[in-house]
């Protein structure tokens, strides 16, 4: 019998060959895009992809195998079907908000000439990509004056979406009015309830009712309906200009390091390391300990022990769960490498459920 270390080196001379023969296939698709866009033919062909799922697997000799690889062919064309959906149509990114948002601007940074697609709320575009409406969904998940976007972190946990990359956008709030408004004559404010836990100190000073909406660009696109010269709203500049508002007054903000971090979300896991000068600087991992004594301690001395830099450590409430939490690590260095392997691997024991929610640099 071989030994692990032969048998090893055969395994990635096989994963060499699919490695070439996923890109033939992958271009071939291409060519498929070319010729049905040229002929007017539907894209997708969900009966010739059944023919293809049965046919191959008849071709499978062992049957202990066979429905593992149905999976694997499976997996294969739905990344076939993503594929010519985006050469069809060319990328679409979703974002939580209206245009004018900082989720919308985060979205215009990362992907210029993408197809924005605005969404009610965080999770419904989440949901969006998660479905393949969309390629992308750009959503915020920290704020350095108010820390973590909740609602969005359980996403990361419960979804099944990675990150792939996050952009720090500062967020410099700004009053907006009706042009011509007098700020002494302003009694309500309008915006999402991070900025106006941001601006907490400018709208007390000049006491304003604070009204939360669902985004600071909703809240610019409300005000100028309203055409009530009395309300305000705060937001971007961006927003003042699409809704016709004027600045009233710039960057009321209480901090003025104030940044947002907004990560985008694929439904592939990018692990690339023939790019490290890009890839894998961070990577965020989410788990639950199992009920032992010193379980969580041990993980946390495992990470160390690889030395990943923990740069954050938060606990989340599992709702469906009284009293029982999962946690947020997010850490220093490259986790695709064999040192990020082996700590995968350690960790595993002590976790009810371990995640690996991606591998990102920032921008």
């Amino acid at each position: 019998m071989d030994n692990l270390d032969e048998i090893r080196n055969r395994i990635d001379g096989v994963d060499a060959q699919m490695t070439s023969l996923f890109e033939q296939r992958m271009e071939l698709v291409r060519e498929i895009v070319a010729y049905k866009t040229a002929h007017g033919l539907a894209i997708l062909d969900p009966t010739r992809e059944e023919e293809i799922i049965r046919r191959n697997a008849s071709r499978v000799s062992d049957r202990d195998i066979r429905e593992y690889y149905v999976n694997f062919q499976k997996e294969v064309m739905s990344l076939s079907c993503d594929w010519q959906r985006r050469l069809s149509r060319g990328l679409r990114v979703a974002y939580s908000g209206v245009p004018g948002a900082f989720a919308y601007i985060a979205a215009m940074r990362l992907y210029p000439g993408a197809e924005l697609i605005a969404q009610a709320d965080f999770e419904q575009a989440y949901r969006a990509c998660e479905r393949g409406e969309a390629d992308v969904a750009v959503l915020p998940f920290e704020n350095s004056f108010s820390g973590e976007v909740s609602s969005v972190t359980d996403l990361m946990f419960s979804g099944t979406l990675y990150v792939n990359q996050v952009i720090e956008v500062e967020a410099e709030q700004n009053l907006l009015g009706l042009p011509g408004a007098d700020k002494t004559q302003l009694r309500k404010v309008y915006s999402h309830p991070q900025a106006l836990a941001q601006c907490t100190d400018y709208i007390h000073s000049k006491g304003l009712e604070a009204i939360g909406v669902s985004n600071t660009a909703t809240a610019a696109k409300q005000v100028a309906e309203m055409q009530d010269s009395s309300c305000a709203a705060i937001g971007t500049a961006e927003a003042a200009t699409l809704y016709g508002l004027e600045i009233l007054e710039p960057r009321i903000n209480s901090s003025r390091t104030n940044t947002t971090r907004f990560a985008a979300f694929s439904r592939m896991l990018r692990l690339d390391k023939e790019n490290r000068r890009k890839m894998g600087k961070h990577f965020i991992l989410m788990y639950t300990v199992k009920n032992e004594a010193g379980a969580l301690a041990q993980t946390l001395n495992i990470i160390g022990a690889h030395n990943f830099n923990m740069c954050n450590l938060r606990s989340r409430p599992m709702k469906e769960l009284l009293w029982n939490y999962y946690f947020f690590v997010e850490l220093d260095g490259d986790v695709a490498t064999d040192e990020g392997s082996s700590l995968l691997h350690e960790l595993a024991p002590l976790c009810d459920r371990l995640k690996l929610v991606g591998s990102f640099y920032t921008r």
